[in-house]
């Protein structure tokens, strides 16, 4: 999986083992999405840090197959689609955890609706465990069925920066927030926990994908992309679901928070599962002092979260953010300056009310519904046994259903989906 990442940049991927028709199929389309929004978000705009401006294509002549990749995917062999997982059990369910908001409220929802649950870790060798440090820790001490998997891939993604000619030298030395090249992430960690999923017959897959605003069809140039994205977006699920059916039918990949905003997500966690709340986490460079995990407070990650903190009254001393850090959000931050859905930073910002430090922005009514939209947000995907109760508590928090109209979120009273789960 991490391969996928640099689909553009070689001609071959040479797989030295076997590999069944429906892997060969979810591998081919997996480097054709990923090389396009790798083209599109990383390279096709000219603004990325990393790359030494002389290898920036020239935005004129950009042509709708420039991010098509040049790699092809070679195994050694292709084999029948046998089964390498069975009797998965529909009411356990692992959750891909990494300390943040999403996969703690995700886990906190799915306990309550019943599930016997696993929290699982995938542990990178380098400094961004720190971010999943302190949610571990107390899961290894409230929760038997937590569990996680070392990896050093992110040493690989080093290497591979060291050894690309477009990327700068001192690509170390630059401090942006975003990821230098990679786009495909998730994949990696969803395969490497797949044998616990097997062995453990867990039947329930949960990432921590929230409500992306991704109401239309996206291209550049003629390029189809998801912002880079993809891996949080639901055609992911989709995809994923239909190569499970082929090679472990009865495992099923799906986001218990698609239809809420980060800032309503943030609201449940803290108001029904404070215990999880006070785990979280959400920063790119969290430090340790005295054995206590610290959020930086300044990264883009620390003011996003700050923002629904503050939006939603809520002390962010819980997650051990400090009074410099709230001083500081309320000195450089505004609405332009924060990398968020544009409705749902105006939203946040509208509930906050600090007479003279939040700008002046309208009231956003969708931000605060659950979204209905078969594309990026169906409700009809949740499992059946964990649909009606998911849902019910999601209405606890939210003003309402929305549905895209002509463009625009507008209110609709009430969502009536079919009985049964779609199965993609």
């Amino acid at each position: 999986m991490p391969l996928l990442n640099y689909g553009l940049f070689s001609e071959k991927i040479q797989l030295n083992f076997p590999i069944s028709k429906a892997d060969f199929s979810l591998l081919t389309d997996l480097n054709l999405i990923f090389s396009r929004d790798i083209f599109v978000n990383k390279i096709a705009h000219g603004s990325n840090p990393y790359i030494y401006p002389e290898f920036f294509p020239d935005q004129e002549k950009i042509t709708p197959h420039d991010g098509d990749p040049k790699a092809v995917i070679h195994p050694t062999q292709f084999i029948i689609d046998t089964l390498i997982g069975d009797g998965m059990d529909p009411l356990k369910s692992g959750v891909l955890s990494s300390g943040g908001k999403d996969s703690l409220l995700t886990y906190g929802l799915l306990k309550e609706l019943g599930s016997n649950v696993y929290p699982l870790y995938v542990n990178e060798s380098g400094g961004h465990w720190k971010t999943a440090l302190t949610a571990y820790k107390y899961h290894k001490k409230t929760e038997p069925n937590t569990q996680r998997v070392w990896t050093n891939v992110d040493r690989f993604y080093s290497f591979m920066l060291d050894h690309l000619r477009f990327i700068r030298a001192d690509h170390r030395k630059i401090w942006h927030d975003a990821y230098p090249i990679r786009l495909c992430i998730f994949p990696f960690y969803v395969f490497s926990l797949l044998p616990i999923f097997i062995n453990e017959r867990i039947g329930n897959l949960l990432l921590g994908s929230e409500f992306d605003d991704l109401r239309y069809e996206v291209q550049y140039k003629g390029i189809q992309h998801y912002y880079g994205v993809y891996d949080q977006h639901q055609d992911y699920d989709v995809r994923m679901n239909q190569w499970y059916e082929k090679r472990i039918p009865g495992l099923y990949q799906w986001s218990a928070l698609r239809n809420i905003s980060g800032l309503v997500d943030q609201k449940i966690l803290v108001d029904r599962y404070p215990a999880l709340a006070r785990q979280q986490r959400s920063c790119h460079s969290c430090h340790i002092k005295d054995d206590v995990v610290y959020p930086c407070g300044t990264c883009s990650k620390c003011l996003g979260i700050l923002l629904y903190l503050l939006a939603n009254d809520i002390n962010p001393a819980l997650m051990n953010y400090q009074k410099k850090d709230i001083e500081y959000f309320y000195t450089h931050v505004g609405a332009s300056s924060l990398k968020l859905d544009k409705d749902e930073k105006d939203q946040s910002f509208f509930l906050l009310k600090r007479k003279g430090t939040a700008p002046k922005l309208n009231y956003v009514d969708h931000v605060e519904k659950i979204h209905i939209h078969a594309s990026i947000c169906d409700p009809r995907l949740y499992p059946k046994q964990f649909r009606d109760g998911l849902l019910r508590i999601l209405k606890e928090y939210t003003t309402g259903y929305c549905i895209l109209k002509n463009g625009e979120w507008v209110p609709t009273e009430k969502w009536q989906g079919n009985s049964d789960t779609i199965i993609p």
